[in-house]
């Protein structure tokens, strides 16, 4: 009998088989797709050559989890490319703000009314960045805080929506940029705990950028694997579970799934009935013949390029997309150009285009236009540049992974108590019905990205029962 049983191979499922392996638990991974990765893939979408990220494709949060940098990966071929610039927000007059591993540069991209509140705002955390990372990130009760005055400073700062924080600034570079970084988890900027979600993503790229993966996300989820096979894990692909009675005895099994996913498999009728899925994406990958022309010449040596003319316009795209349930018409868009720093990605002289924009659960139209439309305004000339493009809304990135549903890449609201605490209102979040079975997707804390911090914080909740029962 094995120890524990995984099902699923994204970041998190992973990182769970990793750790307990680590500590010589029998683990074996069982996984729907024929490749492991979940979230973090490469593939080719568009034309030969042109390896593409469906779904994660810049990583601020992996390369500052605690998880990843406690494992070996960088031995397994995993390597962090860094952009000249971590991100970038330009605007319509041709300027740009820019979020810097230089909290001087990133302040004075703002204006001079706002640089010292920007300092001022950051300058408590990020001389305690690991300290604290590993706090926010390890919630709750996964571990005992270990900074918690600065911890709980971060919560006074952070726990209120992020439209209240921002008030400190004066200026639109300054709003515009802090209201792009919440957007990235889907969350409406009036939203609890919104502004620690930006402060988030802020000290992140400080302390150690906002990378990508060379070669592509792929190369996070095989350097998992590879270590897990060090280790005497087993991994299995092509193998849908739609039932436990489908995996072999366990002692413990551990679902990367959604809730929806978990309960219908393992029978738990409505136990997740009230836990919510957030907006979809549309999202769109593109074979580019050079790189974007973007009007702004910092958005041209940053690695990711937030798109979005001011924070009201930001607003009211994630208002209408997650509140009224229309597309937006000038949407909030998240992009990526892996080319400034990785040329591996696609032939000499072409780049890879990452672009994905918020539209409702579920939503069945097509918003290529309105997201091209909306790029030209910062990029004239950008679809001269498409040599082609794959497109996926929110039931093609659904069918691509079962947790994204309705087309929530986060796979699950970031609203509400549910920002803190899911996939349900407990403080034993991994725990379900059945004290054999456990949840450690990014339906529970610390919640989406690629960190493999969920994973981590389950796996810490079955080790404990193994030992126990042992």
């Amino acid at each position: 009998m094995l120890d524990a049983v995984v099902v699923g191979a994204g970041p998190n499922g992973l990182t769970a088989a990793v750790e307990l392996a680590r500590r010589g638990f029998s683990v074996a991974v069982f996984e729907a797709r024929g490749t492991v990765g979940g979230g973090a893939r490469t593939e080719e979408l568009t034309l030969p050559g042109f390896r593409h990220d469906p779904c994660s494709a810049a990583h601020p949060l992996g390369i500052n989890s605690p998880a990843f940098r406690a494992l070996p990966l960088e031995r397994y071929g995993l390597k962090w490319l860094h952009a000249e610039l971590p991100m970038a927000h330009p605007f319509l007059d041709g300027t740009a703000a820019v979020l810097s591993r230089s909290v001087a540069e990133t302040a004075a991209s703002f204006g001079s009314r706002d640089a010292g509140a920007y300092r001022r705002l950051v300058a408590p955390f990020l001389s305690k960045w690991d300290t604290l990372t590993r706090d926010f990130m390890s919630l709750p009760l996964t571990a005992l805080p270990r900074d918690p005055v600065t911890l709980a400073r971060f919560g006074l700062a952070g726990l209120p929506p992020s439209t209240w924080l921002t008030r400190r600034f004066h200026d639109e570079p300054a709003k515009t940029l802090f209201a792009g970084l919440v957007a990235h988890v889907m969350a409406p900027l009036s939203g609890v705990a919104t502004g620690a979600i930006g402060l988030v993503f802020a000290l992140a790229a400080h302390a150690r950028g906002w990378p990508v993966a060379e070669g592509g996300s792929q190369s996070i989820s095989d350097a998992l694997t590879a270590y897990l096979k060090d280790l005497g894990g087993l991994v299995h692909t092509d193998y849908e579970v739609k039932r436990l009675d489908d995996l072999p005895p366990a002692r413990a099994y551990v679902f990367d799934t959604s809730p929806t996913a978990l309960a219908r498999i393992a029978g738990f009728g409505r136990y997740y009935e009230n836990y919510k899925y957030g907006p979809g994406v549309f999202k769109i990958d593109y074979a580019l013949d050079g790189p974007v022309p973007w009007t702004a010449e910092p958005a041209r040596a940053a690695g990711t390029v937030q798109i979005g003319a001011d924070s009201k316009e930001i607003g009211a795209a994630l208002r209408v997309a997650s509140r009224e349930g229309r597309a937006p018409d000038r949407p909030f868009m998240i992009t990526v150009q892996p080319g400034v720093v990785d040329p591996t990605r696609a032939p000499e002289g072409k780049h890879v285009f990452w672009a994905y924009a918020h539209v409702p659960s579920g939503w069945t139209g097509d918003l290529t236009d309105v997201m091209e439309r909306q790029l030209e305004r910062f990029a004239p000339g950008f679809r001269d540049r498409v040599l082609a493009r794959a497109t996926a809304g929110p039931a093609e990135l659904a069918a691509r992974n079962a947790n994204y549903v309705g087309g929530d890449i986060g796979t699950g609201a970031v609203a509400g108590l549910q920002t803190l605490l899911r996939p349900r209102l407990t403080l034993f979040p991994y725990h379900t019905p059945h004290p054999a079975v456990f949840i450690c997707s990014s339906a529970t804390p610390p919640g989406p990205g690629v960190h493999g911090m969920s994973g981590h914080n389950a796996a810490k909740a079955v080790w404990r029962r193994l030992r126990q029962t042992g």
